[in-house]
């Protein structure tokens, strides 16, 4: 029960998200009812606090500190959108006052508590407590004195809901029960169907509702209607517009938040004074021919509107004039008069009109906000915001927006009903994402909450070398939608002679109940993402790239592979025609495809690599070894005994050669593109939707075709050959492929589970892939000499944990940003998992893992 009446009933409905102030005379058992009736966390006490700051609970000089203490707990709590209970004595106006200012200042409903217990009540209780035993009987009296004059008052002092409990009795026999903010749909999750500003066009959205599939109102798939505001006025029926909306909300069927419109309509219905301007008076002459019971129902119906819904467990925000994220599932009157008008810059356009303030530019919230008010061309996503009002009234269209599916779908309007006071051109949106990436998007420690692997921390440290890379040398961040994560190896091997063994990859994903799995040839060349668009247009509309290329081929650390655009452009040219001719834009419905890949030969991008490393030791073992081997054979030949330094040189020679003879392998000369090959694995996304779950079998397919109708000698295929890992032949011919493989000079294969993102216990991933390189090709990472027994025992230590939870929270990373790519999000919002991908990248960790 609300007001001033006494609560005679045992029920007190207290919002769920609210400041809730208790206020009650000292010992008239305010912190007992907290303690019954709320969370231990959601309760502040002014004698705890006055305990933080002064070790004291008691110490009444020390109240001062200890309300600054209290009001700024309650407001982090606020702001993070959690119930808070204040347990103070609360009896005099200026310490509700600042209580009150708290709640505006976090739009939240504050909600007063009153316990009025009788003056004896209250001294026989604080007399039984040790620490009170000695408080005067007049400071009893003041409070209860002060109390009694506030509780008419308390609602013209701001609170939104006052429950009065009079004696112990009705105290002790009171249950508190959380309703929900009214503007708390998260349990709905549709699928809606979010219809812009209508203007009294019945006629265009009965045609809308029909082209979305419902019938008399109601969707044979149970889809839900949301009506963004501004039902009324201008339009030739507005009368028409109201019934058939107020029917599908009364039904069940649809949802309506408030417009301006209908907030100056429904002041009119209630006699208030409004100009009658801006198609009110169309609305009024309308509704004169309706029955004053519709007029009365309308009115009603007006009156209980909310002003913004939270909807589909809080990723989408249905209002009329845009919010911004702080308003998010907040109530206050800032907040309904935002959602009903907006902001303005305070400045008038040439039209005379207010000129509205760019929140959308700036939004960087988690949720997608669908409103209206402002009429547009067309509707565009900007930043995870979307405006639908396209003008039907003025003679543009109406304009639906389905969701999840973030298709739109529209009619156009019959006619101009009326004449706008400004073009509808002079409103489009300036700008395919808004503003540019900001720092403050990705500086500094940051949580990237992802769907797959929870929040995932990026340090400061990793943040700002990540900023040095993608600053200096990396691709048009527009075209840099993904990075590939790291990859971990399989366990040591202990395998006579072996570091790394496919055994073990086998046996980790028998013991992650992956019981088919795909071993995949390891190319010895350079990752590479290759995002190809169909032409320079998808470049432009879909990435906003204004002129020139028409995708991109960027490195596992997002530069460009080459210098000369011409070259990229070339490559791109050759996947595209053979996307074409496998017919898989049309099998896909894409414009664009992001392909995950490597790059080849090796020496192709790290030839200063070679020169300076590898070569150089094999071009020293080479110059030094012969002429050593030399003397002591000659030396031998003379009778010294060096035979067992000899033989050690002469394994040391070979483990030379064995070492130059691995990296040669992978480098061959190029000249252009000639001698250049690209081995795709894997679509990752295509318009409208992440391809990262698709089956690996299904994916080589497509690969397969792909490579099959390259006219260019560009790609290259990839062997592969599925294990099953609970059958032991299975897994001995996965053993047996991979010796064949590396024993002829292979790099060696990554085993990957056939379900591509798969979990295993307690819901974890698995590691999406784990590599197995061969005998001969670790030389390169290990040294010459790594195969000695000593030294394979040493390695046989290295740590991995370190390597596969990299592994794991980078794969989680790239899933999370090709699903918000695939979603359309801002570009802001795909390069936050992007840029902490590559800030991990530098976290230390063994390089030759």
């Amino acid at each position: 029960m609300t007001g001033n009446d006494t609560i005679k009933g045992r029920v007190l409905p207290v919002t769920d998200l609210s400041l809730v102030v208790l206020i009650g005379a000292s010992g008239s058992g305010k912190s007992t009812f907290a303690r019954k009736h709320f969370k231990p966390t959601e309760v502040i006490s002014s004698d705890f606090c006055r305990g933080l700051v002064a070790d004291d609970e008691n110490d009444q000089s020390a109240s001062g500190d200890a309300f600054d203490v209290l009001h700024y707990i309650a407001g982090k709590r606020l702001a993070a959108g959690r119930r808070t209970v204040v347990d103070a004595t609360n009896v005099q106006q200026e310490s509700r006052r600042q209580l009150i200012e708290l709640a505006k200042k976090y739009d939240v409903l504050p909600i007063a508590i009153v316990l009025d217990v009788p003056e004896e009540v209250c001294a026989e209780r604080n007399a039984s407590r040790t620490d009170r035993a000695d408080m005067p009987r007049r400071v009893i009296q003041r409070h209860i004195r002060e109390l009694r004059r506030s509780l008419r008052h308390l609602e013209r002092e701001g609170f939104r809901k006052v429950h009065v409990l009079r004696g112990v009795a009705e105290i002790e026999s009171a249950e508190v029960s959380t309703e929900k903010r009214f503007n708390d749909l998260t349990h709905l999750t549709g699928p809606f169907d979010i219809i812009g500003d209508i203007h009294g066009c019945a006629s265009e959205l009965e045609s809308l509702l029909g082209k979305l599939g419902y019938v008399d109102g109601a969707h044979p798939e149970g889809r839900t209607a949301v009506f963004v505001g501004d039902l009324v006025d201008r339009g030739p029926d507005t009368p028409g517009v109201l019934r058939r909306v107020m029917s599908m909300v009364g039904s069940g069927n649809a949802l309506c938040v408030p417009g301006n419109h209908e907030n100056k309509y429904g002041r009119y219905l209630k006699g208030r004074k409004v100009q009658h301007t801006y198609g009110l008076a169309e609305t009024i002459e309308q509704m004169e021919g309706e029955s004053e019971e519709f007029r009365k129902q309308v009115r009603e119906f007006v009156d209980g509107l909310v002003s913004h819904y939270v909807l589909d467990g809080g990723r989408l925000v249905v209002c009329h004039a845009g919010l911004p994220e702080k308003y998010h599932g907040r109530t206050s009157g800032r907040v309904r008069s935002h959602a009903l008008y907006g902001d303005t810059t305070g400045e008038t356009d040439e039209f005379g009109l207010p000129v509205r303030y760019p929140w959308a530019e700036d939004y960087r919230g988690r949720a997608a906000v669908v409103y209206g008010h402002t009429p547009v061309p067309t509707a565009t996503w900007l930043n995870n915001t979307i405006c639908l009002d396209t003008g039907a009234v003025f003679g543009g269209k109406l304009t639906a927006l389905r969701w999840p599916e973030r298709e739109l779908v529209d009619v156009p309007a019959e006619r101009v009903w009326y004449e706008p006071a400004k073009p509808l051109a002079s409103e489009a949106p300036g700008g395919h994402e808004g503003r540019p990436l900001d720092l403050a998007d990705v500086h500094g420690r940051r949580a990237v909450e992802t769907r797959y692997a929870g929040r995932v921390a990026v340090r400061e440290e990793n943040a700002a070398a990540a900023l040095e890379v993608m600053s200096r040398f990396a691709v048009d961040p527009r075209l840099l939608p993904y990075l590939p994560p790291t990859m971990a190896p399989t366990a040591t091997s202990r395998v006579e002679g072996y570091l790394e063994h496919p055994a073990e990859a086998f046996a980790q994903y028998k013991e992650d109940a992956v019981a088919r799995v795909v071993c995949e040839e390891k190319h010895m060349g350079s990752r590479a993402v290759a995002l190809v668009c169909r032409d320079a247009g998808v470049a432009r509309e879909r990435f906003g790239v204004r002129e020139g290329p028409t995708g991109s081929l960027y490195t596992r650390t997002g530069r460009p592979f080459f210098d000369d655009a011409a070259v990229t452009e070339e490559i791109l040219g050759r996947l595209r025609e053979a996307v074409g001719a496998a017919g898989l834009w049309e099998e896909l419905r894409t414009d664009w495809l992001l392909l995950d890949a490597e790059l080849m030969p090796w020496s192709l991008k790290a030839s200063g690599l070679l020169r300076s490393q590898y070569a150089a030791v094999g071009a020293a073992s080479g110059a030094v070894f012969p002429g050593a081997l030399a003397a002591l054979e000659g030396a031998a030949a003379r009778g010294v005994d060096v035979g067992e330094l000899l033989a050690r040189q002469r394994e040391r020679a070979a483990d030379a050669g064995a070492f130059a003879d691995a990296y040669r392998r992978y480098c061959w000369p190029t000249d252009g593109l000639d001698g250049v090959r690209l081995a795709p694995f894997q679509i990752l996304a295509a318009q409208g939707r992440s391809l990262a779950a698709v089956p690996h079998d299904e994916q080589l397919a497509l690969i397969d075709r792909l490579v099959e109708h390259d006219g260019s000698g560009l790609l290259q295929t990839t062997r592969r050959l599925f294990v099953d890992t609970g059958d032991a032949e299975s897994v001995r011919a996965g053993v047996d492929w991979w010796l064949e493989m590396t024993g002829r000079g292979g790099e060696g294969m990554v085993v990957k589970p056939v379900g591509a993102v798969v979990r295993g216990g307690q819901g974890r991933l698995v590691q999406p892939g784990i590599k197995c390189r061969g005998r001969e090709y670790l030389r390169i990472i290990y040294g010459p000499e790594y195969t000695r027994p000593e030294n394979l025992a040493r390695l046989r230590g290295r740590f991995l944990n370190h390597k596969r939870s990299l592994a794991i929270r980078e794969y989680a990373l790239g899933l999370e940003a090709l699903d918000r790519l695939a979603e359309g999000e801002p570009l802001w919002r795909v390069h936050e998992a992007v840029f902490g991908v590559l800030a991990l990248e530098s976290e230390p960790v063994d390089p030759r893992l």
